[in-house]
């Protein structure tokens, strides 16, 4: 089945993309059908994954390039002339081009901001529209820049609280999946044996069968294990391999343009979504302090400070580190010979369970410790 659909012309793919869209739309969803869409839904993500496989193959066009560099990388996304270089420039050292026309910015404007010892790269990127997920506006190039960076910033306009939905539902079609973490599903795929099914925990939306159904559109032989209570789409992202999991914060700009009660119903509609939101203004720099901590927050940096063995602490340039981190992130950091030659480490602080605690490269680090690092001459 799928060898045939390799070779299947794109013209076809496309068709078979519209039929199955209008066979799930028409069909009413009730406990007798839900298998039945489960198969159409994924047999959906297979045959759009082919297409954007042909697509990526197949188009020309110079793209952004862009080298990450710093702790970590940040976009900001937003539609046409929304004030994102305003604000890029607001917060970094970025000379980017700023109009009050359509689409000044047609590359993509890399800019540094440096916060709580942390260098964070943001990257200012042509203004996203609709249709950018089927290649509108240099939609696709802007889409895979997207795709490598730590967080989004999704600017919107006080007046036009709207474009987060049409933004969001591009990235959403892109592939990328916002403010979630990948579904917790082993898939060992097997020489014989058909698909088995276990879960560890009760499961609410997906029983065997249906789990089964799904599968089947992308392997044939495999162990399943589902260790959380997951949806029929997430369990299609399991199997798809182009999904991204990247968090989100919502900037609502031109705060000063509308009233202090609107910006409060804006902002309590948005958060009733589940999306963390700040509200600026670009141009006169209010809410650029409260912003900068919530992309330090969001990034979940921690701030490790080192001390040399016999000199004192540097509590001047922490070594920024992410939550979870342990003794071996940190030495792969700071140095490639670090781990090769480590012997032990002395830590200090909130991780410690006492003054001073000797420890190796499994423990986890946490925002505030003092770190000693002894390594084998």
């Amino acid at each position: 089945m799928y060898i045939a659909f390799l070779t299947m012309d794109a013209s076809l793919i496309e068709q078979q993309i519209k039929d199955i869209e209008e066979e799930i739309f028409n069909t009413q969803k009730n406990k007798a059908t839900e298998h039945h869409i489960g198969k159409l839904k994924a047999k959906l993500a297979r045959l759009r994954e082919e297409v954007d496989k042909r697509k990526s193959a197949g188009g020309k066009g110079k793209g952004f390039s862009v080298k990450k560099t710093g702790d970590a990388t940040v976009s900001l996304i937003g539609f046409p002339s929304i004030g994102k270089s305003t604000l890029l420039n607001q917060l970094t050292d970025a000379k980017s081009r700023i109009g009050d026309y359509e689409f000044t910015t047609l590359d993509v404007i890399p800019g540094m901001m440096k916060y709580n010892g942390a260098q964070i790269q943001l990257l200012d990127l042509p203004g996203l529209i609709t249709g950018a997920s089927k290649g509108k506006g240099r939609g696709r190039e802007i889409l895979s820049a997207v795709r490598n960076v730590d967080l989004i910033l999704f600017m919107i306009d006080a007046q036009h609280e709207r474009q987060l939905q049409l933004m969001a539902q591009e990235l959403q079609m892109a592939g990328l999946r916002l403010n979630q973490h990948k579904p917790d599903v082993i898939v060992k795929k097997t020489g014989q044996g058909g698909i088995t099914v276990a879960s560890t925990i009760s499961l609410n939306h997906l029983d065997e069968d249906l789990i089964k159904s799904i599968a089947s559109e992308y392997v044939i032989n495999a162990d399943i294990i589902v260790r959380e209570d997951i949806t029929e789409d997430q369990l299609i992202d399991v199997f798809v391999e182009n999904r991204v999991y990247v968090p989100a914060i919502v900037i609502i700009n031109k705060e000063d343009v509308v009233s202090k009660e609107i910006l409060k119903k804006k902002i309590h509609t948005i958060d009733q979504q589940g999306w963390k939101v700040i509200s600026i203004s670009a141009k006169t720099g209010a809410g650029i302090p409260e912003l900068r901590e919530a992309i330090f927050t969001e990034l979940k940096f921690i701030r490790v400070y080192m001390k040399p063995v016999g000199k004192q602490t540097d509590y001047n340039e922490p070594l920024i580190l992410k939550e979870g981190n342990t003794i071996e992130d940190a030495c792969r950091k700071l140095h490639r010979e670090f781990k090769r030659k480590f012997r032990y480490a002395a830590v200090t602080g909130p991780s410690a369970k006492h003054t001073i605690q000797k420890v190796g490269l499994d423990h986890h680090l946490q925002d505030g410790d003092v770190l000693t690092i002894v390594v084998w001459k």
